[in-house]
């Protein structure tokens, strides 16, 4: 079951305790995570799309860059800095970090801060 077959994964708490699943994510951006984990990514990969952080592929499997999706379909997507990325773990683990931050207004301790 995923965020688009579970009605309860929107009520999903993020408990900014809860340092172990960033420790998961970290260690596999992209690799299979526990139920969990994959709650607290449903939590934060979806809702109101207006303003939600996105990546943008440049070229295919090897840049990305972040944006915002616009308030109206339909009008440009706003770059949130001039970073390209050229790894998508790394682009996803910056795109948790500042999710982590605007969901649960705590920041993560020194040693979560840099790339991977």
């Amino acid at each position: 079951m995923d965020h688009t077959s579970d009605p309860n994964a929107m009520r999903y708490r993020i408990d900014p305790k809860r340092l172990d699943l960033v420790d998961e994510f970290r260690k596999s951006p992209l690799g299979v995570h526990g139920p969990e984990l994959r709650a607290m990514l449903a939590k934060m990969r979806w809702g109101r799309a207006q303003g939600r952080l996105v990546l943008v592929v440049l070229e295919a499997g090897k840049a990305w860059r972040l944006s915002r999706i616009p308030e109206r379909r339909g009008e440009p997507m706003p770059f949130v800095d001039e970073r390209i990325f050229t790894s998508l773990a790394e682009a996803e683990w910056h795109v948790f970090k500042l999710r982590w931050q605007d969901m649960t207004g705590v920041t993560l301790p020194a040693e979560y801060q840099g790339d991977l």
